[in-house]
């Protein structure tokens, strides 16, 4: 049986930004996936000491960010999910959830580089390919069987100085969608760092 190559791209996505859909546009415009899912994550177990905007709000802006383009699907699997999450057992439930489907991880250069310090590393490594995306101007590593890199222009944004941007008063719509935006406005987030 084939299976639906289904890439997951994990995050916190505090908000989703342009740099974002364009790597998951690129994905798919390569043929390296049927879909991109968008893995809104509620805690991630690297990033414990870092509050978050509410995960419900979060999601939102993913959807919101991928409305008209269904190759890129907003999803709340983590949610349900005991926490923190862990990339493992969250692949592990995907496979169990959507048989029909291969699912891929997608993350940048610099969680490569810590991969080998993941829960289970070597589990993730001998069920699903990854795909591996520069975070800055890093040269394609040695890259094990079933590891692809994935050499992309990149957006030089990030969620950070979107919130940095929104705290300070300064207008962010080049690095969000217009909706996202609006969201951001309407809901008052990020007005204090």
């Amino acid at each position: 049986m084939n299976r639906i190559p289904t890439v997951i791209f994990g995050g916190s996505f505090d908000p989703v930004h342009t740099g974002h859909l364009a790597l998951a546009r690129e994905v798919c415009g390569r043929g390296l996936a049927q879909e991109v899912w968008f893995m809104v994550s509620p805690q991630n177990p690297h990033k414990a000491d870092v509050r978050l905007t509410p995960e419900d709000a979060r999601l939102r802006m993913v959807q919101l960010a991928t409305a008209g383009d269904s190759r890129l699907v907003a999803c709340d699997f983590e949610f349900s999910l005991p926490r923190p999450s862990y990339t493992v057992h969250t692949l592990e439930a995907l496979r169990s959830a959507y048989p029909s489907r291969e699912f891929i991880l997608l993350i940048g250069a610099d969680n490569w580089e810590k991969f080998h310090k993941w829960y289970k590393w070597e589990e993730i490594l001998a069920n699903h390919r990854i795909i591996v995306y520069p975070r800055g101007s890093e040269k394609q590593p040695p890259l094990p069987q079933g590891v692809t890199w994935l050499s992309a222009a990149l957006h030089d944004v990030s969620s950070t100085q979107v919130r940095r941007a929104v705290a300070a008063g300064i207008d962010a719509t080049e690095m969000v969608t217009p909706q996202v935006w609006q969201y951001i406005m309407d809901n008052k987030l990020y007005t204090i760092e």
